[in-house]
């Protein structure tokens, strides 16, 4: 049994991080999660000639456990790409698993109760704090490498602290990841120690977990400061957002167009009798390019023509610039335009990399994805006409993009709206996991948020991340034909916070002492395993 434990460990591990995601969502996991791989990594015992392929495996199996389980939704689509995603992403809990475990390792005959290695405060809190900026590093790439898929880091978890997850306006997500990992491996270290110290009958303090549990009361003490401040002074912005739930192949068969504008028509005409300032529909629900087709323009003008309120809206666009998954705002009755051009396009949805260079990946997703739109280049702020207020634009999968959603506040956003369509994920989680990414991007900035989804979650998020109201039944599901109008505090003056204006500078500095500790490795005189 004895030699089953490391890798039972690594199984418990991933099954915990998979439970820490919804459907099951016992999101309080992530606190514990990785401690039994940690302690298998450096607590059991090593194999002689083949170290770095036991920790490979063991963050290997975690990984998987972790993405198979927490990407279950990935079915509704595509099962073969499930599992292919999957176990491209368990790759970074496996380089995260070799990284600590080489880096971290003790030596062979300092294992047991009579082992000394792990009783010393300082170098355990550093050992700690470094499994944990290695997994930040990890996480941060794994969010840009390949166009990147950042989808449910470990800091996602914590969406429901709500004091906690404030520290993103510096951090970023990255942040609660560090500090998620940070706690797993000092439980780890702090369970060893007090094995050795019992055994010798000595028990000294633990600087190292109480340091540990003072930085994440210190990110609690930041965020409940914040809650408790003052309100900035803020614009009411009325939005009215329409959610038609066309399914998806309905979507996209033409004999279904009329009905599905004729339905969209409908609904605005009772959002618009609640006077808004601003009418949404998600993303691409006009069947036809609202610019292309004479009759969509037709339709959507005299709706447009009708009321004071500007009118925003998810279409595709076709012209000599390229074809673009596009917002589009309509101000002033429709007399003026202003165009927003997707930026991060969703590959094998949006496009497929490599059509013409790697035929292969263009004959397996077939007549799904049969041509590909062009990258957008330009952060285009919109800006309303019936309030001085100014809107930044994310279509779909760029809610759950940090980077990319902090650039239309430093060009003046004060809110995000959002047009989505996860009609793809059919009645899954996936439309909830996709909310709890997006509203990181509120209290990363510190500016509100309204969603209007053709299928999926339409909501309004406020300016700490925190879900104000959401179109949903009385059992909650969130799946069905209607609409609502919420009233959203916009900031008439934001001031962008850090993360707003530097980024994921955190991360980058986890990856580049990460990276320095591994280069010290290879060069420093005498190199080999590290001895603590």
């Amino acid at each position: 049994m004895k030699n089953y434990a490391p890798w039972l460990c690594a199984v418990l591990s991933g099954i915990l991080l998979a439970l820490s995601f919804p459907p099951a969502d016992f999101d309080g996991l992530t606190w514990v999660a990785l401690a039994p791989v940690l302690w298998a990594i450096w607590f059991s015992q090593p194999w002689t000639k083949r170290e770095p392929l036991r920790l490979f495996l063991l963050g290997y199996i975690v990984g998987l456990g972790y993405f198979v389980g927490s990407l279950q939704w990935l079915t509704t689509v595509t099962v073969a790409g499930w599992l292919a995603l999957a176990a491209y992403l368990a790759i970074y809990p496996a380089l995260w698993a070799l990284f600590v475990g080489l880096v971290a390792r003790v030596k062979v005959e300092n294992f047991g109760p009579e082992g000394s290695a792990w009783r010393k405060s300082l170098r355990n809190f550093g050992t700690a704090a470094l499994a944990a900026a290695a997994w930040t590093s990890l996480e941060w790439l794994r969010g840009i490498i390949f166009t990147g898929f950042g989808w449910n880091s470990l800091g996602i978890t914590l969406h429901n602290n709500l004091a906690i997850i404030q520290i993103c306006d510096i951090t970023g997500v990255a942040g609660l990841s560090f500090l998620l990992v940070l706690v797993n491996a000092m439980l780890a270290i702090t369970a060893k120690r007090l094995q050795v110290e019992i055994a010798r009958k000595k028990v000294r303090p633990h600087y190292d977990l109480t340091l540990a549990i003072a930085l994440v009361a210190l990110a609690f003490g930041y965020g409940a400061r914040q809650l408790f401040a003052p309100a900035p002074e803020s614009e009411t912005v009325t939005v009215a957002a329409v959610q038609a739930n066309v399914p998806i192949l309905e979507k996209r068969d033409p004999a279904h167009e009329d009905r599905i504008l004729k339905l969209h028509l409908d609904m605005s005409e009772k959002a618009l009798a609640l006077r808004p300032d601003l009418l949404v529909w998600p993303e691409a629900a006009t069947p036809r390019p609202l610019f292309q087709d004479q009759s969509t323009w037709d339709a959507v003008r005299k709706l447009a023509e009708g009321t004071t309120a500007d009118f925003l809206t998810g279409t595709v666009y076709f012209g000599p610039e390229g074809d673009f998954n596009s917002a589009v705002m309509l101000t002033e009755h429709a007399k003026k335009a202003q165009l927003y051009h997707k930026i991060h396009l969703v590959p094998f949805g949006e496009y497929v990399p490599m059509r013409q260079s790697f035929p292969l990946f263009a004959m397996i997703v077939g007549n799904l994805v049969p041509d590909d739109f062009d990258f957008g280049r330009d952060y285009t702020v919109m800006k309303l006409s019936s309030k001085p207020v100014k809107i930044g634009p994310l279509i779909c999968f760029e809610d759950t993009l940090g980077d990319l959603a902090r650039h239309f506040v430093l060009r003046g956003a004060q809110m995000f709206v959002t047009v989505t369509n996860d009609g793809w994920f059919l009645d899954s989680v996936g439309s909830l996991q996709h909310l709890r990414q997006a509203l990181f991007r509120c209290a990363e900035n510190k500016i509100p948020m309204v969603r209007a989804a053709n299928t999926g979650v339409t909501c309004s998020i406020d300016r700490f991340g925190r879900v104000d109201q959401m179109l949903a039944t009385d059992q909650g599901k969130t799946n069905f034909e209607g609409f609502f109008s919420v009233p959203v505090q916009a900031p008439k003056s934001p001031k962008p916070t850090f993360y707003a204006r530097y980024g994921d500078v955190f991360a980058m500095l986890c990856l580049m002492a990460t990276v320095a500790v591994v280069g010290f490795g290879f060069l420093r005189p005498g190199r080999g395993r590290r001895k603590l």
